[in-house]
Formats: structure tokens, sequence, C-alpha cells
């Protein structure tokens, strides 16, 4: 059997959207660029998977990236946005997913790995170096709104990522399920970790907790 390639992730930068491009392909992420959490749903449908793709390339300009891409080897295979959850337009208009408190948190609001790359733990991996570099970057805490429970469900509802996954990376739950949401909505939790215990340093720690704390 041919041994995987080791994990690395990198922050996006320009020259690497073809790398995002690839790490997407497959998924409908191919078409929404990871705009979809960024904007509201008219500026969305204005935009062509085109003008998406421009403009998450004009996000990779700036001085912080959008996201991290993950790679097995140097073949692209999953990704993870992370950004303070006031760029995030649709997150922080969302029913869904209304603010724990008045924290000034960053958010994961999309992580994915390419069918074939699956099993390799390029998600845990993700959604690690999106707290650490949110952490770098000042973020006091990071959030997430995962599925609750620990059931399969396709890719069209497990973007946002589900509960294990996070657990696995520290996070601790902020917020049950919302109450008397509509039957149609999935039971999403709000899920918090804190800068300090991102830190590389407790990594080893969290992962030997036998626990699910």
């Amino acid at each position: 059997m041919t041994r995987a390639a080791p994990l690395s992730v990198r922050p996006l930068t320009p020259e690497r959207m073809g790398a995002l491009g690839t790490a997407l392909r497959g998924s409908w992420g191919a078409t929404c660029w990871c705009m979809y959490p960024r904007l509201t749903g008219a500026a969305f449908r204005e935009l062509r998977a085109e003008g998406r793709r421009a403009a998450m390339a004009a996000l990779a300009r700036r001085g912080r990236a959008p996201g991290l891409v993950a790679f097995s080897g140097e073949d692209p295979v999953g990704w993870i946005a992370v950004a303070p959850r006031g760029e995030l337009a649709r997150v922080a208009a969302s029913r869904a997913t209304p603010p724990v408190d008045g924290a000034p948190v960053w958010v994961v609001p999309c992580v994915t790995v390419r069918k074939d790359a699956r099993g390799r733990g390029a998600a845990l991996a993700l959604v690690e170096a999106a707290a650490d570099w949110a952490a770098a970057q000042g973020a006091p805490a990071v959030e997430a709104y995962p599925r609750a429970g620990s059931g399969r469900v396709g890719d069209d509802s497990a973007y946002f990522g589900v509960e294990p996954l996070f657990r696995r990376a520290g996070f601790r739950v902020a917020r049950g399920p919302l109450e008397n949401r509509p039957r149609n909505w999935p039971a999403r939790l709000a899920m918090r970790i804190d800068a300090a215990r991102a830190a590389p340093a407790n990594r080893t720690r969290r992962r030997a907790c036998p626990c699910t704390c």
C-alpha cells in the first residue's frame, strides 16, 4: 500500500488560488469559492462563479488570509475559512447562528476535504490550524456552528462541520441547539475555543485526553 504524503496547512495567497480550486473540486464550493458565508443572499446571487473567484482572490491579496488550504505533499486536498464574525455577512445575519455573547470572536463557517482524500486527518488538521491562525492574528476566541450529534450527514449539510470534529480539536459547547427552531432546520451547536487553549503547545494534551470535553 502506498503511504499517504504528509499533511501541511498553508494560508491562502493569490498564488494558491489554483490550489484552492483543486481542493474544492467535486463540491458545490467549486462555484461558491467560499463566498457564500461572506455575502448576503442578494449579493451572492449577483456574482457568477468567476466573480466569486475574483472576490476570493481579492481577499487573498490582503495582508491576512481568508482561510487555509490543506496539502497532502503538494496535492491540495482541503480548505477551511476563518475570519472575524463581522466579515461574514450571512453568518452575522442568520437566525440560525446568532451571537453567543458580545465577544469579538472569529468564526469557522466552512471546512471541506476532497472525497478522495478523506480519512487521513485533513479535516482535524485544518480546524486546529485555523484556530492557531486566528489566535496568531489576535482573535480572542474562535467559534463554529456545527451540526449537533455524531450521525453521518451528506456533504451539502456538513460544510459547516460536525460536532465530533470540533470536539477533537478542543472546542467546547458554548450554546446548545436553538429552541423553537423551524422543523426543517438541523440542530446546530455554537462551539468555541479560546485563543490560549488553541495554542499549539496544548495540542498534544488535547489529543491525549480520552474524554469528550
